[in-house]
């Protein structure tokens, strides 16, 4: 089985790639979606305990952890060594429940997939990009989003060049949704004829 990892910086549209790849018939494994659950389960008593008051009524609040974070960027460290590991064995059920199912190929949706070495976990990488003027429009139109917590979240991620040069594929989100589809298109017609070679 392929596993595909997908990634992006924030506000380059990895998000709605990764709907087009679920459009296209290909299994996803979202791990922002999977940290919600989280944040609403397993991980918010943990969370809580290391940054106090982030709880309410059983939901780490995210308005509130990213108040902390921005007070103390060393607490993202803390955070990743709670949530990484329970994302990980999400991510791991996922993976063997599709291999299971037979097939032929996964997403794997990653937001920090170099960052944190999930690079060295798939076998093809797709980067998600855009025009770094339209990156800032689309994350600066955001609720609570602020020029410095935009800076902040760049910060911690690789740069675009640097991802784009480590890319199996690229996927340019610059333009009509339409364009993004047929590059995701493309991109599954294309690992299907490896898999079939294989």
């Amino acid at each position: 089985m392929l596993k595909i990892g997908l990634t992006g910086s924030i506000g380059m549209g990895k998000s709605t790639a990764a709907k087009l790849f679920a459009e296209a018939g290909v299994a996803v494994n979202d791990s922002d979606a999977v940290v919600h659950d989280l944040y609403a389960g397993e991980a918010a008593p943990l969370v809580d305990a290391a940054f106090p008051g982030t709880m309410k009524n059983g939901v780490i609040d995210r308005q509130e952890l990213g108040r902390q974070l921005a007070r103390d960027p060393a607490g993202f460290k803390r955070l990743e060594k709670i949530v990484h590991p329970l994302v990980r064995k999400q991510e791991n059920e996922f993976v063997a429940r599709q291999k299971k199912a037979g097939t032929d190929m996964v997403v794997l949706d990653i937001p920090l997939l170099f960052e944190t070495g999930a690079d060295q976990r798939v076998d093809v990488i797709v980067v998600v990009s855009a025009d770094p003027q339209i990156q800032r429009e689309r994350v600066l139109a955001r609720p609570n989003m602020t020029e410095e917590k935009f800076n902040m979240i760049l910060s911690r991620q690789m740069s675009d060049e640097e991802k784009r040069r480590r890319a199996d594929y690229i996927v340019d989100s610059s333009h009509a949704i339409e364009t993004t589809r047929e590059q995701v298109a493309d991109i599954v017609a294309d690992l299907k004829k490896r898999i079939t070679k294989e």
